[in-house]
């Protein structure tokens, strides 16, 4: 078993100056990202494996993270974040399903992390300032004049192509065909959909429109993915072509910005985002509020929404913020959660059983 780089210091140095200093965790390689904060109480292996957590270094507020080991809860192959931030790592876990501990799995896959700081203290300066960019170093000479250049200047790129997966893949089903359009997408919204009988036809981000339309789905489903929608020009031109069909549509996440942006809405980027399994949603056609899981961090501005194309129908409780829309004489909605949570509550989980009645099945 490996040992643990106990003595091994390392730095968490942000954009505006701030140091922290911790314990080295994972792999020890230097790495410059943005920082943002999961306030999850649970399911930080499915926070590690979400692909929308590529280009980005998660802090988590809990302050004990990994105490039931490495288990079978992945929401795909790998971890994505570019770091991994933590008050205490457990260093024994216990649980029936553990198959190893956190720090292992970081060094297997070459994500380095840090441990031992105040990550309430940081929290609240990412909630203050805004989200911003980072380094994680163990070189304990370096030089702040050099270090905050490299941090102003970095940006995440374009992530989905490299969330995405490489080539079309087929989940069986007896029920109906569904195009799932994966620009980052997390397992659970594909086993939401087996769940309920769906074929489920996986596509890579770039595939053309007329190749999906071409196999006849019953219905398309847009995932979730990083970064910012406003780079994804190649994925909103290919969207235009499939809001023009009659085939119903569901989004999640940074599929229903990439939908809004399609009809010639904006988004913009958030202060700090969303990332937790705590936020309350209000459906505005019933008032009934869920409590959802999400994980984004720009947001569609309904101002800029034709009302003639699209409404809203799910607000933020807490900020007003967009968390969903209605296309008008569309089989066509969309939301900003995770409805299929993992993790997360389960509270809108039937929205899928909506998008199967969309498409002539029952729920």
């Amino acid at each position: 078993m490996r040992k643990d780089k106990v003595d091994m210091k390392a730095f968490l140095i942000l954009e505006d100056g701030t140091v922290f200093e911790g314990v080295s965790i994972g792999s020890s390689r230097e790495v410059v990202s943005e920082i943002v904060f999961n306030t999850s109480m649970t399911g930080y292996l499915e926070v590690l494996t979400d692909p929308s957590y590529a280009g980005q270094a998660v802090v988590m507020t809990y302050p004990l993270i990994g105490n039931y080991g490495i288990t079978p809860d992945m929401e795909s192959f790998g971890p994505w974040p570019d770091g991994y931030i933590v008050r205490e790592l457990s260093r024994m876990p216990s649980n029936f399903r553990s198959e190893g501990r956190i720090q292992d799995f970081l060094v297997e896959h070459d994500i380095p992390g840090i441990a031992g700081i105040d990550t309430r203290a940081l929290t609240r300066i990412l909630r203050d300032k805004g989200t911003m960019n980072g380094m994680i170093t163990t070189n304990e000479k370096y030089n702040l004049n050099e270090v905050i250049p490299l941090l102003r200047a970095y940006t995440t790129g374009n992530v989905v192509e490299k969330a995405t997966c490489r080539e079309k893949k087929v989940l069986e089903g007896k029920g109906k065909k569904v195009a799932l359009l994966d620009f980052g997408a997390k397992n659970n919204i594909a086993r939401s959909l087996q769940k309920r009988g769906c074929k489920v036809v996986i596509y890579p981000a770039s595939t053309k429109a007329e190749e999906i339309i071409a196999e006849q789905p019953d219905g398309i489903m847009l995932s979730n993915g990083p970064g910012d929608p406003q780079e994804c020009t190649a994925i909103i031109e290919e969207l235009k072509k499939l809001y023009a069909t009659d085939i119903p549509i569901f989004a999640i996440c940074l599929g229903h910005q990439l939908m809004a942006l399609a009809n010639g809405a904006r988004t913009h980027k958030m202060k700090y985002g969303h990332r937790g399994g705590n936020h309350p949603v209000k459906d505005l056609k019933t008032g009934r509020v869920y409590i959802s899981s999400q994980n984004h961090g720009y947001v569609v501005d309904t101002e800029t929404l034709d009302p003639d194309v699209a409404r809203p129908a799910f607000i933020n409780v807490n900020d007003k913020t967009n968390e969903g829309l209605e296309y008008i004489g569309k089989n066509i909605f969309t939301v900003q959660f995770h409805p299929e949570a993992c993790p997360g509550p389960q509270d809108s989980a039937y929205l899928f059983d909506r998008f199967i009645e969309m498409m002539g099945g029952e729920k």
